[in-house]
């Protein structure tokens, strides 16, 4: 079973037959599919599931605090169920591949105190951006 099935049977959430597919599909690492991208992956393995259904769901894995929703650019929202380990991601400025990447270090830590204004800091949303190995060798 893979880690977010795991994660969401452990808060008791009522996994049907269509929540379960779209948790599999998410199974994985440096997953950062699309809603569209999940529909069509999940309607492979459960020929019925509709678009809203999908949506939904995402939704409600958003709202749990399951997947993250990320966004680069202006580049549809993509959804990462790598939600509980500290990450940044790594995005291809030409194709828009991403990665999640785990640097050492507090980015927090980085941010001077007279650079915070007042803010207290609750999170930090690291994007490094460069050309993937693909791209780079099709240029």
């Amino acid at each position: 079973m893979s880690d977010l099935l795991e994660r969401l049977r452990g808060r008791g959430w009522r996994m049907t037959a269509q929540r379960r597919v779209v948790a599999e599909v998410l199974d994985g690492d440096h997953v950062h599919l699309t809603a569209d991208e999940v529909h069509a992956k999940a309607v492979d393995r459960l020929p019925e599931i509709s678009r809203a259904t999908v949506y939904n769901t995402l939704g409600e894995m958003v709202s749990l605090g399951e997947i993250i929703e990320v966004t680069t650019d202006r580049r549809a929202k993509r959804y990462d169920p790598n939600a509980h380990r500290p990450h940044h991601h790594l995005v291809c400025a030409r194709c828009g591949a991403i990665r999640d990447v785990h640097p050492s270090g507090d980015p927090l830590a980085d941010l001077p105190a007279d650079e915070r204004f007042g803010f207290t800091v609750s999170g930090v949303e690291v994007t490094y951006r460069g050309i993937c190995p693909n791209c780079a060798a099709t240029a």
